[in-house]
């Protein structure tokens, strides 16, 4: 496991799990709230990986340099922010133009039929 991640596993569970997961999912959020492309989840997640990684090399002296604990952490916040995003953007389509869209499930919306 330290070879894959770079960091023992109580210190993945601490900062990946609690930590930037929560704010993965709140960039996710915020992000649909301002009404930005879904892109910017792919740029902020990726500044959440470098964060974690740097958090951790600074507190648990975990690896600062491993590739694949950067690509994994990276791949688990991006895609914690795009569900967020996603939920969020549904929300707000459904809730915003009531008259116009209707939601389909969590993740989805649909034109209102008249």
């Amino acid at each position: 496991m330290d070879a894959l991640f770079g960091t023992s596993n109580p210190a993945l569970i601490v900062f990946v799990k609690l930590l930037w997961c929560g704010a993965a999912i709140k960039t996710g959020h915020v992000i649909a709230d301002s009404w930005r492309p879904v892109w910017h989840n792919l740029m902020y997640g990726a500044l959440l990986g470098v964060a974690d990684r740097l958090l951790g090399f600074m507190l648990l002296r975990s690896e600062l340099l491993s590739v694949t604990g950067y690509l994994l952490d990276a791949a688990v916040l991006i895609a914690l922010a795009l569900v967020a995003y996603r939920a969020t953007q549904a929300h707000k389509m459904a809730s915003q133009y009531p008259w116009l869209y209707e939601r389909t499930g969590p993740f989805g919306w649909r034109e209102r039929m008249h």
